[in-house]
């Protein structure tokens, strides 16, 4: 039988999901605890890798036993894994669903905040910049003219090819003006994608670079010489899509998308 497990992670104590060699990830602990708890070695198959420190609001894996799964054993699961992890939910699917291969929507956010707060500092990015709100927005909806994101990619020959179909951007602040937010759906991202992309906006919003040498990068396909990335503690994996079922994310793991007044400076849908 295959499984669904539908969790949520606060990833600052841990090197991304993919389990690695000599350090912790959020893989390596749920395996460690399912196989323990079922009596078998169990392999979580992911719907995607997310970097270290980097957050998800809403994830999902799957596995494959024999065993008979039931509302005890998501009690009990929850009780060994540590309180950063919490699964929501597990329910029963085909063979031929797949975690990864069979997501056909990926929604990130990231968050940023200009004046230090002890309660923001795991789960958005400081930084000191008063940065030009419309020329950041105005920049993000740029990317939705193109689908090849080779400049914004930190691997790009690790991939097949880097083409994105982006669904939306959507960029936000609230009424100060001192926390800002950018969404983004799409069918898939490349290895780095957004954190390149908001430290790209982020020069676009500060004067460092233009709008127009900003979609002239993206157009041309070509990353810079020094490629920067933006912080990992305001990324988060906050909603995966499937086609044969919908489950709504939860936004326990990401208090600042409860937030009723962000004010929307973009919303670009396809």
């Amino acid at each position: 039988m295959r499984y669904f497990f539908h969790i949520g992670y606060k990833g600052t104590e841990y090197r991304g999901w993919q389990r690695q060699k000599n350090v912790m990830s959020v893989q390596e602990v749920i395996e460690d605890k399912l196989s323990n708890l079922l009596k078998e070695k169990i392999v979580c198959i992911g719907c995607g890798r997310t970097d270290a420190g980097v957050h998800s609001s809403q994830y999902f894996f799957h596995i494959n036993t024999d065993k008979i799964w039931n509302d005890h054993h998501l009690f009990v699961l929850n009780k060994i894994l540590p309180s950063d992890i919490s699964v929501y939910d597990v329910f029963e699917v085909d063979n031929n669903n797949h975690a990864q291969a069979s997501a056909s929507k990926r929604t990130y956010n990231y968050f940023i905040h200009t004046k230090k707060n002890p309660f923001l500092n795991e789960i958005s990015t400081l930084y000191n910049i008063t940065p030009d709100v419309d020329k950041m927005a105005k920049a993000s909806s740029i990317i939705t003219k193109y689908n090849d994101f080779r400049a914004l990619c930190k691997s790009p020959d690790s991939h097949n090819h880097t083409r994105c179909n982006i669904f939306s951007v959507k960029f936000f602040t609230d009424a100060s003006k001192t926390n800002f937010r950018l969404e983004i759906s799409a069918n898939r991202f490349l290895r780095g994608m957004i954190r390149i992309l908001v430290h790209e906006l982020i020069e676009v919003g500060t004067g460092q670079k233009s709008i127009d040498e900003f979609e002239e990068m993206i157009k041309n396909k070509t990353p810079q010489q020094f490629l920067n990335i933006a912080h990992p503690q305001g990324l988060y994996l906050s909603q995966v899509q499937y086609p044969f079922f919908k489950t709504e994310p939860t936004n326990d793991f990401c208090p600042l998308l409860k937030m009723n007044q962000w004010i929307v400076i973009n919303n670009v849908p396809l």
